[in-house]
């Protein structure tokens, strides 16, 4: 058996330890008399205080994961012919901590949240702490305002899905590369009309984590919009989740449509592997701000972003399918040397697609995704295969084991389990807790 393939012996030892792990739990818990006291309601945690004045909530969202990425080429080379060495791994990362702390103040209708979320395989490097939040008041059901740090609605997953996906904490080649990310900003949401609801944001850039308030550009004019409409049942499951955990005994659709643009300036940008980063980039991986990319003596300092992305779902008894196709354009190119460019703007395009299956009820999950990306300088694309198992029937706790390919992939770093560059096979297993 060659070098490439001798990762492939390694996730054997998780066999044994998922019959022991099955062996244990199920013995249960059910004969445990135990004094309580408190609430508990899923998805928003244990409740600390209950007044007249306000709540308080906490909750946790955690996962310990194994990454091999093993089975990657030693090298990648990108459209230019520049070749950059990688340097797969192989770890056991507990992989992210989010506190979250969330009730109500004053008056019901008025709601906060604050956590502090840590990405420990970034250690040392730009944002791999945050502290952050957001307020919001309800004033109807068709507006709510809003204001803080917010993952910019320009595509599905950024609608506030999270955690709930097929995937843990990591998104298809596609989306993870048209996408935008977490800003400072305000935002409106609510529905039109019953079954079809809104989301809109003001941000400060496209991604704000790793960017301090000096590094921003004095414009204000990232935006981002999403219409969603829910024709058959008027819901999509918890957090409008991928997946039919719920077992839907009626059909459940979905059909959505979004919008995001932003003017980026090259200071605006994080550092390259800074936590959660989202770089403007190229279908060969390379960032579009990066010195004499495109010739001797240009450098791009701004540049408008633009995608439009729709998407559309269905569910029925355990059994659901995805997809979700994008458009971007990157234009009005400024910076020294542009005027010797020989195009006025960057165009891409890109899909992705998930199908899943309950093989046991509330118990057993299987996926598989496909995305590609049509781009000027490449059509990378990735391919997975995954397995979530609910050990105690609910979505608080799940084992996660996916086989993911990447074909030149444009994305990655160290929060995720690709790299930039990356051409091969990787695996990965996650233990996620979120409760």
């Amino acid at each position: 058996m060659n070098g490439r393939h001798r990762w492939f012996r390694v996730p054997a030892v998780f066999i044994p330890v998922i019959f022991a792990a099955s062996a244990a739990l199920a013995q249960g818990t059910a004969n445990r008399s135990l004094e309580t006291y408190g609430t508990y309601v899923p998805g928003e945690g244990f409740r600390l205080a209950t007044t007249d004045k306000g709540t308080l909530n906490v909750r946790v969202l955690t996962y310990l994961r194994y990454l091999n990425q093993k089975g990657l080429d030693p090298a990648s080379v990108d459209s230019f012919g520049d070749t950059t060495t990688l340097d797969p791994r192989q770890d056991i990362q507990m992989q992210k901590v989010v506190v979250f702390f969330q009730g109500w103040l004053m008056d019901p209708k008025f709601r906060y949240l604050a956590y502090v979320w840590t990405s420990n395989p970034s250690q040392g490097l730009g944002a791999q702490v945050v502290v952050a939040g957001h307020l919001n008041y309800i004033f109807s059901p068709h507006l709510t305002l809003g204001g803080g740090v917010e993952n910019l609605p320009g595509v599905r997953s950024c609608e506030g899905n999270f955690p709930f996906w097929l995937t843990v904490d990591n998104r298809l080649m596609a989306d993870e590369y048209f996408r935008g990310s977490f800003t400072m900003g305000v935002w409106a949401k609510g529905k039109v009309v019953d079954r079809l609801a809104y989301r809109l944001m003001l941000g400060n850039n496209l991604s704000q984590l790793g960017v301090d308030a000096g590094q921003l550009d004095d414009q204000l004019n990232t935006l981002a919009a999403g219409l969603i409409w829910l024709p058959t049942t008027g819901e999509f499951g918890n957090a409008g989740t991928y997946g039919d955990f719920d077992a839907h005994e009626k059909v459940a659709t979905r059909l959505a449509a979004h919008f995001l643009s932003s003017d980026e300036d090259r200071q605006g940008q994080a550092n390259t592997d800074a936590f959660e980063n989202v770089q403007i980039r190229i279908s060969d991986g390379n960032s579009i701000f990066k010195p004499n990319l495109f010739g001797p003596g240009i450098q791009l300092s701004k540049a408008a972003y633009h995608m439009v992305a729709t998407d559309g779902g269905i569910k029925y008894r355990g059994l659901s399918l995805d997809g979700e196709y994008y458009w971007r354009w990157v234009n009005n190119l400024r910076g020294p040397g542009t005027e010797t460019l020989g195009f006025d703007a960057l165009n891409d395009n890109g899909f992705q697609l998930q199908a899943s299956g309950m093989l046991l009820p509330k118990t057993l999950q299987g996926y598989a995704g496909l995305s590609k990306i049509y781009g000027e300088y490449g059509d990378p694309w990735d391919l997975r295969f995954g397995v979530n198992w609910f050990p105690w029937r609910n979505e608080v706790v799940r084992w996660n084991t996916e086989f993911l390919h990447t074909d030149h992939s444009p994305v990655g770093g160290l929060s995720l389990p690709t790299a930039v560059g990356g051409n091969g096979d990787i695996f990965y297993s996650s233990f996620q807790v979120n409760f």
